[in-house]
């Protein structure tokens, strides 16, 4: 709004130019998401009890977790209410990057929201089925990738001989620490983008199973997105730094801003012990966007770098069912997803969730590094 509206009004009052600036806005954004998490987060907390939409006693796998019964949850419904009200003041919806993630971050939402509100209405329900659930979610992605097919990401590789600008750079998947990395998908690029996407949203939702696990783990991740959605986007600063070039990707910044906003504001209820959990409301949906993101900005191998404790999470669930079925059932680790077998080890919730906090943070630092190991 403050984008469409009072920027226009710069060539009558010159300070208006400021709402141009991407770091500006992003800054706003973070800000506006945080304190709409604040000021709402208390009444939202409150009806939530109020209407008993609360954790499950059959949703707890461990016995010392059922303090965490009658905890309000679906609180992604808070987050994703203060990202799209961030992004109404701050937006520029002109940039069509911005409806992919929004219409992205919703629907994913909304996935996840038909499955909190299932286990909250039928005590007995664990949600939406599985199948459902991943059904939805390739649909939803499927929906993505189909669109990036026919209208192709515009780019330019600063760093490929050729250089080229055409519709194949959309297809095109690159990698960090190899500078003349450049693999074209084809058709391939489809299931692709629904792999990378799908991933991401299941490996986030398999990580929320500790209080401000998952949400400080989705912020750390966000902000090194947001430097990466930033520089793509700016032609001297991407060809300067040998990344690819994304024409309008850094208006994705905007939106990064309001996610961490956003999610700085639900830790402050989701922090050990818990006041709110996010629910696959939140997770589901903050999982695809991240995923979308990258997609978006070519940058999906990087993805395993600073999202590495969302991919360890999901491989530690995937080595167990394998290693469980291989060995006739013999188990890896002594629970999954891995924070769980950290637990039965003996430690502590808090010092679990920091320690993850501190890898994901020197994931991020990482991730960062490929910018200019190219």
């Amino acid at each position: 709004m403050f984008y469409h509206l009072v920027y226009k009004l710069s060539v009558y009052f010159s300070p208006f130019n400021v709402f141009k600036y991407i770091t500006f806005r992003t800054a706003y954004a973070a800000i506006t998401a945080f304190l709409f998490c604040l000021i709402v987060g208390p009444y939202f907390i409150k009806k939530l009890k109020e209407m008993k939409i609360q954790h499950q006693r059959g949703e707890e796998k461990l016995d010392h977790h059922l303090d965490k019964v009658g905890t309000p949850t679906m609180g992604g419904a808070l987050i994703l209410g203060a990202i799209f009200f961030s992004m109404i003041l701050w937006g520029n919806f002109a940039n069509v990057y911005v409806w992919i993630v929004l219409i992205v971050s919703l629907l994913l939402g909304i996935v996840g929201f038909v499955d909190d509100y299932l286990k909250w209405t039928y005590a007995d329900s664990k949600g939406l089925k599985a199948h459902y659930k991943f059904l939805a979610q390739i649909v939803i992605a499927t929906g993505v990738a189909a669109y990036l097919y026919i209208y192709p990401i515009k780019g330019l590789n600063l760093w490929s001989p050729e250089r080229f600008i055409d519709m194949k750079f959309g297809y095109c998947l690159t990698a960090p620490f190899l500078k003349n990395f450049v693999v074209y998908l084809g058709v391939f690029y489809i299931p692709f983008v629904v792999l990378v996407i799908v991933g991401s949203s299941n490996a986030v939702n398999l990580t929320d199973g500790l209080d401000g696990l998952a949400i400080g783990c989705v912020i750390f991740t966000a902000l090194a997105l947001s430097v990466f959605t930033y520089l793509t986007g700016h032609f001297k600063f991407s060809q300067y730094l040998n990344l690819n070039f994304i024409r309008e990707s850094s208006e994705l910044t905007v939106f990064l801003g309001a996610m961490i906003g956003a999610g700085m504001g639900f830790l402050w209820f989701n922090a050990h012990p818990a006041s709110i959990f996010m629910g696959d409301t939140g997770s589901l949906s903050l999982g695809g966007v991240i995923g979308t993101i990258v997609v978006l900005i070519k940058q999906e191998i990087v993805l395993l770098i600073i999202g590495g404790i969302f991919v360890i999470e999901a491989l530690s669930v995937i080595l167990q069912v394998a290693y469980f079925k291989i060995t006739g059932g013999k188990r890896l680790f002594m629970m999954s997803p891995i924070h769980h077998h950290f637990e039965l080890k003996g430690l502590h919730e808090s010092k679990i969730i920091v320690r993850f906090w501190i890898v994901a943070i020197l994931l991020a630092l990482i991730g960062l590094s490929t910018i200019k190991l190219r």
